[in-house]
């Protein structure tokens, strides 16, 4: 068992309080079950549990109105009955995080599912839902990341604290490309949030992505697909909370989360069943607050002490192609930059498929000395150059000696092809990425 939590004498009073409070089932609809309030106690986000015949189905409030509540589970509904008996749970949103958690698969409430036994308790309570350090007292980025992609530290590098996202269809390399920033990336402590993934998949992705080693420093978070809505957005706010945690002793937390689009849908749900009115694509307001509201909680620490920091791996799965519906419009204008995934790259057979041309690091002036940023630049531009031309190219229609940069874009787009692209299971350095990089590049010159 982990140490005891620091309390005061506060604190056992508020979570021990001797009085218990309860309700019943007032009616059950859908996913929503009423319950009643009289006392009137109950707040948003505040957790009561149901009496069923298996046991206790632990429950979230949604929605309050006139002594009465309406709550959703993070359970299965079935054996709830009008008239069952509801507790109030008090002060029930927290977590009591560890380093013993590390190599643990937990699920969005934080309980092991890796056959493991118990996870023991840290000494801090951590709220789920607690908010950022305020703006003007965050420290500042930290030194580049090294995501041992050569096609990420050449063209879309970061920094330690930014948060990036992969935009991505569905079947396109998505998956792979987190496993493989999971697995290379240097960093003290990795959160993997799975969410809304398929269950056969879970194992598939801790055994073969993050390699033999990779879980031993790395807290595994996972919601299926068949998993409440609750559960699945709770995965992501349990995500965040462990990552704060770490960070807040001073470590360089990677959170890789997939994705935020299935959090989304899960807050549609949730936001539909308490009555909000659908809005854009069925997308209710909550929807929009959610997302900053989760992925603000990412990013440098309070600058008082030794910070540590926590750089979030956002994906995001854009529908049917196209990058400017709501959810990927909205979170591209939250994030740090981002990285965008191209099926037609995909029908070529390069991988991964980064379209350095879409993909964009909004501190890539700090990231890169000017050199390795003029590099960068120019080889950018010779991939704009051929991409411009790519159809006439295609059809035999463009005459060598016609423009000079197009020429040259033509000479290297094999080489440069061949540089963007790269195995599962290979590790290319910054310093690496970059000589090879300098080396297409200049061969050109010289002949």
């Amino acid at each position: 068992m982990g140490a005891s939590p620091q309390t005061n004498s506060t604190d056992l009073a508020e979570r021990f309080d001797p009085v218990s409070v309860e309700g019943a089932v007032l009616s059950v609809s859908g996913l929503g079950i009423e319950v009643s309030d009289r006392l009137a106690m109950l707040e948003m986000n505040a957790r009561v549990e149901i009496e069923t015949a298996a046991g206790g189905l632990l429950c979230e409030v949604a929605g309050i109105k006139d002594q009465a509540a309406l709550v959703l589970p993070f359970g299965a509904i079935d054996g709830v009955r009008r008239g069952a008996r509801v507790r109030f749970l008090k002060n029930s949103g927290t977590v009591l995080p560890s380093r013993a958690w590390l190599g643990r698969v937990v699920n969005g409430l934080g309980e092991p599912i890796d056959g493991k036994g118990p996870l023991p308790h840290g000494n801090i309570y951590r709220p789920l839902r607690a908010s950022p350090p305020p703006a003007p007292q965050r420290a500042r980025l930290g030194p580049p990341v090294d995501f041992g992609v050569k096609a990420l530290n050449a063209f879309v590098p970061a920094r330690t604290g930014q948060r990036m996202g992969v935009f991505s269809a569905s079947g396109v390399g998505k998956s792979v490309l987190l496993g493989m920033i999971a697995r290379n990336t240097a960093c003290d402590i990795s959160i993997i949030v799975l969410i809304g993934e398929r269950g056969r998949e879970v194992r598939d992705f801790i055994e073969d992505h993050l390699g033999p080693e990779g879980p031993a420093c790395a807290i595994v978070v996972v919601a299926t697909s068949d998993d409440p809505a609750t559960m699945r957005r709770e995965a992501g706010f349990l995500a965040l909370t462990l990552a704060e945690h770490f960070r807040e002793e001073g470590a360089h937390v990677l959170c890789r989360m997939d994705s935020l689009t299935r959090i989304a849908m899960a807050q549609r749900e949730i936001g539909l069943a308490a009555g909000e009115p659908p809005a854009t694509k069925g997308y209710t307001p909550s929807v929009f607050s959610t997302l900053p509201a989760l992925i603000e909680r990412a990013g440098p620490g309070h600058d008082a002490g030794a910070p540590g920091h926590i750089t979030g791996i956002f994906s995001v799965l854009v529908e049917g192609d196209d990058h400017d519906e709501p959810i990927a419009d909205a979170a591209r204008a939250i994030l740090d930059g981002h990285i965008v995934l191209d099926r037609r790259i995909t029908e070529t057979g390069r991988f991964p498929a980064v379209n350095i041309l879409r993909s964009n690091s909004r501190t890539m002036s700090g990231a890169l000395s000017a050199d390795d940023a003029a590099l960068a630049a120019e080889a950018r531009k010779c991939a704009a150059a051929y991409d411009d031309m790519r159809e006439l190219i295609r059809i035999g229609a463009y005459r060598d000696g016609a423009n000079a940069d197009v020429d040259r874009a033509i000479a290297l787009h094999p080489e440069l092809e061949e540089f963007l692209s790269q195995s599962m299971d290979e590790r290319v350095s910054c310093v690496e990425s970059f000589n090879a990089l300098r080396g297409i590049m200049q061969k050109d010159i010289e002949q």
